[in-house]
């Protein structure tokens, strides 16, 4: 079993990954909205790191990128925050503690997210702000002009699961050569 402090490590890791991922993406004019950069290295955390850790990474990336670079921007961060905390939360219970596969593990993260993220917005704007929520359109957001972003997730993360996750379980991280075939076959996926 990893120390803690490889645990923190770890966090740290994919904590400045989800804060340098959206800049670069910003930088080839890539909307963050779209593609979901920051999202990546939290699910990543749900798969690699107990749900307390998780979740500290959801929860601790979307504020230090607002410190650092002003986005998300506010009131969004505060949304994005609880949102991510469920991401990475929900994608280390799920799979670490319910045994799960990894794509029900994401897709039932993703959606807890997502519901999160709309009742965490309601109550911004609804109660906060003082103005009209408009449901639809917000969803539409999050499951549509995001459709770029999901596809991305449900393609890569389960990609680096098998090769990060599994593979160093198995103790063939470092023993990946040219030529050597990955595929997603086995241990988990469904």
């Amino acid at each position: 079993m990893p120390s803690k402090n490889y645990h923190l490590a770890t966090s740290g890791l994919l904590i400045a990954i989800g804060i340098l991922l959206p800049v670069a993406f910003h930088s080839f004019k890539l909307g963050g909205q779209i593609f979901l950069p920051m999202h990546l290295p939290v699910f990543m955390a749900g798969f690699m790191l107990p749900w307390k850790f998780a979740g500290a990474v959801g929860l601790i990336t979307p504020f230090l990128s607002f410190l650092f670079t002003s986005m998300p921007p506010v009131p969004a961060v505060f949304s994005m925050m609880a949102e991510l905390f469920t991401y990475g939360f929900v994608t280390s219970v799920v799979y670490n503690k319910h045994r799960l596969g990894i794509y029900p593990s994401l897709i039932a993260s993703m959606l807890a997210g997502r519901f999160v993220s709309i009742v965490s917005n309601w109550i911004i704007t609804e109660f906060i702000i003082g103005k009209t929520f408009n449901f639809v359109k917000f969803t539409y957001g999050l499951f549509v002009v995001a459709l770029p972003g999901i596809a991305i997730q449900l393609i890569l993360i389960p990609l680096l699961v098998k090769l990060i996750v599994i593979g160093a379980r198995n103790g063939k991280a470092s023993k990946i050569k040219e030529g050597d075939k990955i595929g997603i076959d086995s241990e988990r996926i469904f």
